[in-house]
């Protein structure tokens, strides 16, 4: 009769067998690739979206407002945002199939570790003479045997780099054997390791790794994190430089960055593309730039609601533009820098209110152009006196925290080295045995060797030494 311990030792047993079944770890590979060609060819949303609803649903709509004019274009977006598809990598069923990869890997390391071992470990050095025959491949029969031919077997063996391992004396011969990188077969120990780190490195990356993009004006603090998190690290843009070359390009663009944490700095550095500032596991990556209107804004009191850079992070018809709501008030502020006719600097302003609850369109509460240095007249811009006072410059920074960057590279590292190990030294083995008539060679090799080439030098170092030492001993006084 059937109990339930022997039903859960089926199940266990029909599981082990299908994670240790290299055809069910070819499929979920299969599935991952495939899942990463969809990640390829769809565009993602980036990471930062993740934890920003409001930046989520504004990729959302873009990829609605490409793709709707299409028969079914939005049935599809929402289809493949509801299977993940604009974040395959950080979508649960992919994290799944990584983990169940991961576990078969490991099941399958498990079950076929003893047989490897066994297999390089027990080394039979007594082989019947039908092993030597001749007719088969990679045999061959040296004239000159006896005794004091075992030395000089030995010798080529070494000077071929074969670790002699082992001479048997049997009745009717003795028996040499040689082995080159006898271990070698287990270097694939390394490569599933270091395959399991990388997917676990990867996890790890998108489980508890960190990715933001900062833009912060000249002078300005903006911190990295979400407000409020504990041990929350705010960045401040001391001095942004930008120089330009004769024909007007840039030379090169730098940030001079600190980093705070709890009111302290905690450290400082020039920024550049390929010179990032790294700090308690993040990295401050110099990414682009941009200008910022320096703006003061007085509200009909005259009281100051603003006195700071407006950045101009976006764009319109190739125009710098920004955005901003003005404290205090229901207000929205959208700044785009111009050229006027002569060619002058000017700044087109446009006042916005709230969105009509019918429409959905924001009210237009003024238009005004303004040149540097002046000051609109609160009768025209909604009550508030807006002033230009200068051009100034914003920078944009990547900040990541990547926990699982160290064991990806310890995963390189053993996948590398476990590479190398199996196509680069693969094991060789020899055999002799040693009549009083003659030698006999037989060589056994696993892929990746030149067999024919090795087993022609061993058995021309063997045939050397061999005959030097008939001549030695013909040329002895008295023989």
């Amino acid at each position: 009769m059937a109990t339930p311990t022997m039903g859960l030792a089926r199940i266990g047993a029909a599981l082990w067998r299908l994670l240790t079944d290299v055809r069910f770890a070819v499929l979920l590979i299969t599935l991952l690739a495939l899942s990463g060609l969809v990640g390829m060819l769809i565009r993602q949303f980036p990471i930062t979206a993740a934890d920003d609803p409001a930046r989520y649903a504004a990729e959302l709509a873009t990829m609605h407002a490409a793709w709707d004019s299409l028969p079914a274009g939005s049935f599809i977006v929402d289809s493949f945002d509801t299977l993940g598809l604009f974040s395959v990598f950080s979508t649960p069923w992919f994290l799944l199939l990584m983990t169940v990869l991961v576990i078969s890997i490991i099941c399958c390391t498990l079950d076929r570790t003893p047989r490897l071992w066994r297999s390089v470990s027990h080394v039979r050095v007594e082989q019947p003479a039908a092993f030597f025959d001749t007719g088969r491949e990679h045999r061959t029969v040296v004239a000159g045997g006896g005794e004091a031919a075992l030395k000089p077997v030995e010798d080529a063996f070494r000077r071929r780099h074969f670790r002699r391992r082992q001479t048997v004396d049997a009745a009717d011969a003795t028996y040499v054997y040689g082995d080159r990188n006898q271990y070698q077969k287990m270097a694939t120990l390394l490569t599933h390791a270091g395959l399991v780190l990388f997917l676990a490195g990867g996890a790890i990356t998108v489980g508890a790794g960190f990715e933001t993009v900062v833009f912060v004006g000249e002078g300005e603090t903006a911190p990295v994190q979400a407000v409020g998190t504990p041990g929350n690290l705010l960045v401040k843009n001391n001095a942004f430089f930008a120089p330009r070359r004769e024909d007007g390009s840039f030379e090169d663009f730098s940030t001079d960055l600190s980093v705070f944490r709890d009111g302290e700095e905690i450290a400082r550095q020039t920024i550049r593309v390929n010179d990032p500032l790294r700090l308690a596991g993040f990295v401050f990556h110099q990414n682009t730039f941009g200008p910022a209107a320096e703006l003061t804004i007085t509200d009909a009191s005259g009281a100051v609601v603003w006195d700071g850079p407006l950045l101009l992070d976006d764009e319109l018809l190739g125009l710098p533009q920004g955005f901003m709501t003005v404290p205090g008030a229901d207000l929205g502020l959208v700044a785009v820098l111009s050229e006027g006719a002569d060619g002058a600097t000017q700044l087109v302003l446009q006042g916005v209110g709230r969105a009509d609850p019918e429409t959905a369109q924001n009210e237009t509460l003024f238009l005004a152009t303004i040149p540097l240095g002046v000051t609109t007249d609160p009768e025209v811009t909604a009550g508030h006196s807006i002033t230009w006072g200068s051009v100034g410059s914003w920078t944009g920074m990547v900040i990541k925290n990547d926990p699982g960057q160290p064991v990806i590279w310890l995963a390189f590292g053993l996948l590398i080295v476990g590479l190398v190990l199996t196509f680069y030294f693969p094991r060789r083995r020899a055999w002799a045995r040693v009549t009083d008539e003659e030698v006999e060679l037989a060589f056994v090799a696993d892929r990746y060797v030149d067999s024919d080439g090795e087993f022609a030098k061993l058995s021309e170092a063997v045939a050397l030494a061999n005959r030097e030492r008939i001549e030695t001993k013909t040329d002895k006084p008295g023989d």
